[in-house]
């Protein structure tokens, strides 16, 4: 099943209106992309903490499901907001090649020049998130086909 995902800097009392959103990158600052799911965020999550791969799914427990529009979000971990934060665009480039060799993202044959801009794009959005005292949030809402 396709996924049309948005990643969004946002407040933690609008959990609900992301949620409900048809398009929340209309309405807040974010990125979009296809087909980043839950499994995605975590390795990306294990490539920047050191977290084993279960620790990391831990963190992505729903923190809204919408049960109109069928869009779930998630809340990214506080520890790979900074990192994001932290890492220049080289060492996101790194994360990038590491993530590409993943079975998460090489099964779907992802391009590692892909992967390596839509990186570069989160580190800005977790930059812009940080000046401004926010979270990231991933959106995920099932496209029918």
């Amino acid at each position: 099943m396709a996924i049309l995902t948005n990643i969004i800097a946002a407040e933690d009392d609008e959990i609900e209106a992301i949620g409900e959103s048809l398009h929340p990158v209309d309405q807040w600052s974010g990125i979009e992309f296809r087909d980043i799911d839950t499994a995605k965020i975590a390795t990306l999550h294990c490539l920047l903490t050191g977290d084993l791969f279960d620790d990391a799914l831990a963190h992505y427990e729903p923190v809204y499901v919408s049960a109109a529009e069928g869009a779930v979000v998630l809340r990214l971990a506080d520890d790979v907001l900074e990192r994001l934060n932290e890492f220049d665009e080289e060492s996101l480039t790194e994360v990038a090649a590491e993530l590409a060799a993943t079975e998460e993202f090489e099964s779907e044959g992802w391009d590692e020049e892909d992967i390596a801009a839509m990186i570069i794009e989160l580190g800005g959005l977790a930059r812009l998130a940080d000046s401004q005292g926010q979270a990231l949030f991933v959106w995920m809402h099932p496209l029918r086909t």
